[in-house]
């Protein structure tokens, strides 16, 4: 989704009369849709629906895209091992002028380049082992009828009217702005230049739902972090104005049923697909199973750039439609280069796919998910990528596999049972395998998912001490220490077993072959129960199991990165 502006100069004196007699009424529609609890109580109290935005597709594929989507997707797998019946959706939204001149620059219809690029993201997610449920594209055909629909149906109910915008217009973001907010006559969204702008179009009423938007924003938790709600706060105070929803000089886009020479820009098109995927039909009173099991959304997953989209125009066009809203708006922040956002024009976008096939996809993911505190910047820099690996996933994760599947190999033929000697020692380490998963779901439901990744990373550390503190090399010198040897081996497969466990949602590889080695079922939230919980397993027969991740010669790295 492109970033946008919304406060255009309202010539039509007619409009304003309009506006100005049913706002009242209109507020009072709104209100009721304000986060009512009765219309937002879910039927299937198990259920979670999480999005990510659909992804806009000029230009390349990069980390930044991937942030989002790896980070919904440890939530889509974490609630779908819990139990919950999970909807995650993902996608591209494919109109717009922009796409039309990138299409035209490549010698392409507009449609063969869409088709093009959503394939190429759809590959991208693959490598990534992103396990979306839905994956939408404005272009499909049941999504534009809707969109239609759901433009008609505001169109009669009043809240959408016609005008004309004079203004000025950045068609790199395909956005209006007002003198007033430009930035030394400039974009304020990407800093390029923009051309004044005169043309007859449609407007949203997204003023009349001003107030209702500001309460919704300081009396629920519906955006987070609560930077996000300061920033929005500000922006509705210095006043909300009408929204222009068409364009009539682009064509590249869904055209309005009852006025074929305008083409509904990109607010209604692309932000109705979190309702349309579900099956929403805006004339019907019955709607589809999937919308009422899945709607509202519990979490729409948004990059902080495009969170006025979905905190001010979203929440107003579902009070229009008089929809309930969806629990959470999460605005997260940028993984930056430098100091900058990544992107084509600025020439410093990182390929995942190129990061993936040399460290693998579980160094790529585990970077993403660990690396930054969620809702703030983060930097990537390929140093700290393969410090990062090097340091937790080969020499804490890796390392304690390698030295507990050993020692069980080398002292018990890897068949390694309950039975032997405890010791007051274990108390304090197997309470913590114990707690640690009540400690990740904390983390979790807080949205803090490099704090999750951080709990398990302590335990992984605290095992790899319980090895050298227990010393198994030198327990194995006497026979009569035997059967203490066996309960430490024994600890240690059990914190493994959690462990991996509780990586499944982050890790697509190095988990699974544990777990399998282990010959540990997963893969059902029934089974993942008993995977993280203590004494589970009274005994173990393990199988062979290669190196999980390769130690990386950094500084070898480094020099043929910089050739």
């Amino acid at each position: 989704m492109q970033s946008f502006l919304y406060c255009p100069k309202i010539v039509a004196k007619k409009a304003k009369i309009w506006y100005n007699g049913i706002k009242a009424l209109q507020c009072s529609i709104a209100k009721r849709c304000l986060m009512d609890k009765k219309s937002t109580k879910k039927k299937n109290e198990k259920t979670y629906y999480i999005t990510t935005p659909i992804y806009y597709p000029s230009g390349q594929w990069h980390i930044g895209h991937c942030y989002t989507s790896i980070n919904c997707d440890a939530l889509a797998r974490y609630y779908k091992l819990h139990g919950y019946e999970v909807l995650y959706s993902t996608g591209t939204d494919e109109h717009g002028q922009k796409i039309a001149k990138v299409a035209s620059e490549k010698g392409k219809t507009c449609q063969a380049h869409v088709d093009e690029r959503a394939q190429s993201i759809v590959d991208l997610w693959k490598q990534c082992g992103v396990e979306y449920d839905r994956f939408i594209r404005t272009t499909d055909p049941n999504h534009e009828k809707r969109v239609q629909q759901i433009f008609e149906k505001l169109y009669k109910k009043g809240d959408i009217y016609k005008g004309k915008y004079s203004g000025q217009y950045c068609t790199p973001c395909e956005s209006f702005w007002t003198d007033s907010q430009l930035v030394e006559q400039k974009c304020p969204d990407c800093g390029r230049e923009v051309a004044p702008t005169e043309e007859e179009c449609y407007y949203f009423a997204l003023g009349k739902y001003s107030d209702n938007i500001l309460k919704l924003l300081t009396e629920t938790d519906f955006l987070e972090p609560k930077s996000r709600v300061n920033e929005m706060v500000t922006f509705i105070r210095e006043g909300l104005q009408d929204l222009a929803v068409t364009r009539t000089s682009v064509e590249w886009g869904v055209s309005v049923p009852f006025d074929p020479k305008h083409s509904i820009y990109v607010w209604i098109d692309a932000l109705s697909n979190y309702i349309t995927l579900l099956g929403y039909e805006p004339n019907q009173k019955k709607q589809s199973a999937d919308f009422e099991k899945f709607w509202p959304a519990n979490m729409h997953m948004v990059g902080k750039e495009i969170v006025r989209f979905h905190a001010i125009i979203w929440p107003a066009l579902l009070m229009a439609l008089e929809l309930p809203l969806p629990k959470k708006v999460y605005g997260h922040g940028w993984l930056l280069m430098g100091g900058d956002k990544m992107s084509k024009s600025k020439g410093n976008i990182v390929d995942p796919l190129q990061l993936i096939e040399k460290y693998g996809i579980d160094a790529f993911r585990y970077y993403l998910l660990s690396e930054v505190q969620f809702g703030s910047d983060g930097t990537y820099t390929t140093e700290l990528y393969l410090q990062r690996t090097n340091t937790d996933l080969v020499n804490s994760y890796g390392n304690l596999v390698r030295r507990t599947f050993s020692m069980a190999e080398q002292y018990f033929g890897s068949v390694v049972s309950h039975s032997g000697e405890a010791d007051s020692l274990d108390d304090a380490f197997l309470e913590l395998v114990a707690h640690t998963p009540s400690l990740l779901d904390r983390e979790m439901t807080a949205l803090n998912l490099s704090g999750a990744l951080k709990r398990i990373f302590e335990l992984i550390g605290a095992s790899n001490k319980y090895i050298d503190d227990t010393k198994p090399w030198a327990l194995a010198k006497e026979e009569t220490s035997k059967p203490r040897l066996m309960r430490v081996i024994f600890n240690l497969l059990e914190s493994i077993r959690v462990v991996s466990g509780l990586l499944l949602p982050f890790l697509s590889v190095g988990p699974q072959k544990v777990l399998q080695a282990m010959d540990t079922k997963f893969g059902t939230s029934a089974l993942h129960a008993k995977l993280i919980v203590l004494n589970a397993k009274s005994d173990y027969k393990l199988s062979p199991l290669e190196m999980l991740y390769p130690r990386i010669d950094i500084e070898k790295e480094l020099k043929s990165i910089a050739k």
